[in-house]
């Protein structure tokens, strides 16, 4: 190595990547740094640079005491030991600096002797000192996973219909009788811990109401009026609960309700096509499940805007990912029980790392922003202004020039639900979800609502009944 390249890596300053020492005479002090380094993703320490980026030097004895010392830290003061480098470079006042090189650990997480560890924030250093930031680190060297922690829920609280049909469909195995053969079929799948409780993943697949045992571990969806985020406006709103493959498939239900259908040279009593392809929805929605960082105590969100469509996952890339590599193919399993199950076919999963590629051959304008301070990463579907007779699920069709955002959708379902009552009254809750694009629970609300404004009324008990259009209705509100 030349002076040149040290001056040039000098001359940027202090960062998570190069630290300046003047001398070092502490040993703990070196340890500390060296571990923070491993611990993270490898660093650079100049000996005998002062912090202002000056190159006052070190004399050939303070060198030769500075290796024996880097020596020492490295094979004695951190567990496990460090393979680190050094050169000696001579500066041109005639003294010399020394570019200790450490590696990222492969062995993590790497503790002083004191057993503190250390990871690198900014040109700083800081203390692990919380269990999470621990896991993660364990997490990001594939010892320990989210998926894998056990719960508070025992096997009393697994979908017995859901778990069967798996069984029955994936291993061709019959439901096990007694909870004993139960408890041991779901340790030996990796779906409960030796102490007889759902782990994680057992939880988020086959719990029969997962929301109330991890309630942070769902997908929240709002369509916004215009380009912005409202705080208290807005056209379309639900959670979405359930194991994951009911809350993917809600989720897709949401978005392609809200999309717009491009009627394209069609006729207008055709159904239209979807301005994006649902496939691209599919696979940015099984990554963001499959995928998410589940040790962070947060919803999925999912907003549509009139210009754009956000999924905004808890957690940033893992380990060396970036948003380059994914784009390129490549992917790194953070959840691995849970994406075992799921590529057996509980969601739409074609393979590792080729989602984001095949929603980005679908549709190519689409942003990826992986956000390391936030802890988020973020898929942005950009809408294209349509021209032409366009409608969305909810709403009827418009001949616009671009492509506007609806009225309140409720008040657009609603109108729809009183015209499928009028043409047929026993329809069920199942049949009104299904015809109006929305799911059970919206319905629902919806019926109450127009029960307490007095438009629709129920004849008869909820099995055997039917539903009958108040003539006189009042008004709907302005909106």
């Amino acid at each position: 190595m030349n002076l040149s390249e040290p001056k040039t890596q000098v001359a940027l300053g202090e960062d998570s990547r190069r630290q300046f020492k003047q001398d070092i005479t502490n040993v703990d002090a070196l340890a500390a740094e060296m571990a923070a380094f491993a611990n993270s993703e490898g660093g650079v320490i100049y000996l005998g640079v002062a912090d202002d980026g000056t190159l006052p030097g070190l004399t050939r004895a303070d060198v030769a005491r500075l290796n024996q010392l880097i020596g020492n830290v490295a094979s004695q003061h951190i567990r496990s030991p460090l393979t680190v480098q050094t050169e000696n470079l001579e500066l041109d006042n005639g003294r010399l600096a020394i570019v200790l090189t450490v590696p990222k650990g492969i062995d993590k997480p790497y503790f002083d002797k004191n057993g503190v560890i250390w990871l690198k924030s900014g040109a700083d250093k800081r203390r692990v000192n919380s269990k999470e930031e621990l896991r993660r680190l364990f997490q990001s060297v594939d010892q320990f996973h989210a998926d894998e922690l056990p719960t508070k829920a025992g096997i009393d609280k697994l979908d017995k219909l859901r778990f069967r049909d798996f069984l029955r469909d994936v291993y061709k195995q019959e439901f096990p009788e007694s909870a004993q053969e139960r408890l041991r079929l779901l340790q030996n799948m990796n779906l409960a811990t030796d102490d007889g409780l759902l782990n994680l993943a057992g939880v988020l697949l086959f719990a029969e109401q997962p929301e109330w045992i991890k309630p942070q571990f769902i997908v929240k969806a709002i369509r916004y009026p215009g380009n912005a985020i409202h705080g208290t406006e807005y056209l379309d709103s639900e959670d979405f609960v359930g194991p994951l493959p009911q809350q993917f498939t809600s989720a897709l239900a949401f978005v392609m309700r809200n999309l717009h259908k491009v009627q394209a040279g069609q006729g207008v009593n055709t159904l239209g096509t979807p301005e994006i392809p649902a496939a691209v929805f599919e696979e940015l929605l099984v990554n963001a499940l499959a995928h998410r960082d589940y040790l962070v105590s947060a919803p999925i969100r999912l907003f549509i805007f009139d210009n754009r469509i956000e999924i905004i996952s808890p957690g940033h890339l893992p380990n060396n990912l970036t948003v380059p590599k994914i784009r390129a193919g490549n992917s790194n399993i953070r959840n691995p029980i849970l994406v075992s199950y799921i590529a057996k076919g509980l969601l739409p999963y074609r393979g590792l790392g080729s989602g984001i590629k095949r929603a980005l051959e679908d549709w190519p304008d689409i942003d990826f922003t992986d956000d390391r301070d936030g802890c988020l990463f973020t898929a942005t579907v950009h809408r294209k202004e349509l021209t032409g007779p366009v409608e969305t699920e909810i709403g009827s069709q418009k001949d616009v020039g671009v492509a506007k955002s609806s009225p309140k959708s409720s008040q657009k379902s609603s109108q729809k639900i009183i015209e499928l009552i009028q043409g047929e009254p026993t329809i069920t809750i199942a049949g009104l979800a299904q015809r109006v694009g929305i799911t059970d629970r919206a319905i629902k609300k919806q019926l109450e609502r127009l029960r307490a404004e007095g438009r629709i009324r129920r004849i008869g008990p909820d099995r055997g009944g039917h539903w009958e259009v108040v003539k006189s209705q009042p008004h709907p509100p302005p909106g």
